[in-house]
């Protein structure tokens, strides 16, 4: 695979990964305000169980609306062109891990390869923002070669 099919694949991969968020988020909120539904029949409304279970409805929602808003932002990835330096939707190979600059997903498995999905409010970002493939940095007492970014 040529480079810009390892970038289409590592977004198809992310975007699979994020509308699991989602649904699950959803549930979540969903199955809350049904219990919650359903203690308002039995008791009065301004039950402690009953507040309770909305507070928890409305934190979940929160949870549900960042990640609609993390999916909307790899949605824009997927139209953006590479660049050679790293910055929001690079894909950085170095030579001891391989990450994509979007949200806060984590590892996965593409290609063959392990990578990690990296959020660009996270510090180690910020330390390699603009660097380009040759330059070196250091993060956490490692040394990093960065050997393709696009």
């Amino acid at each position: 695979m040529d480079k810009e099919q390892i970038k289409k694949e590592i977004i198809r991969l992310c975007m699979e990964k994020q509308e699991q968020v989602v649904n699950t988020a959803r549930q979540a909120v969903e199955e809350v305000q049904e219990s919650a539904n359903e203690d308002d029949q039995t008791r009065d409304l301004y039950d402690p169980y009953r507040i309770q279970l909305l507070g928890k409805r409305d934190l979940l929602a929160a949870q549900y609306e960042k990640a609609l808003q993390e999916k909307q932002v790899l949605e824009k990835l997927a139209g953006m062109k590479s660049r050679d330096y790293i910055d929001v939707g690079s894909a950085v190979v170095t030579d001891k891990q391989r990450m994509f600059v979007s949200i806060g997903l984590g590892r996965f498995e593409c290609c063959g390869e392990t990578w990690y999905a990296i959020s660009p409010k996270v510090p180690l970002f910020e330390k390699i923002r603009g660097l380009k493939k040759g330059d070196t940095y250091e993060f956490n007492g490692q040394t990093f070669k960065i050997e393709d970014v696009f």
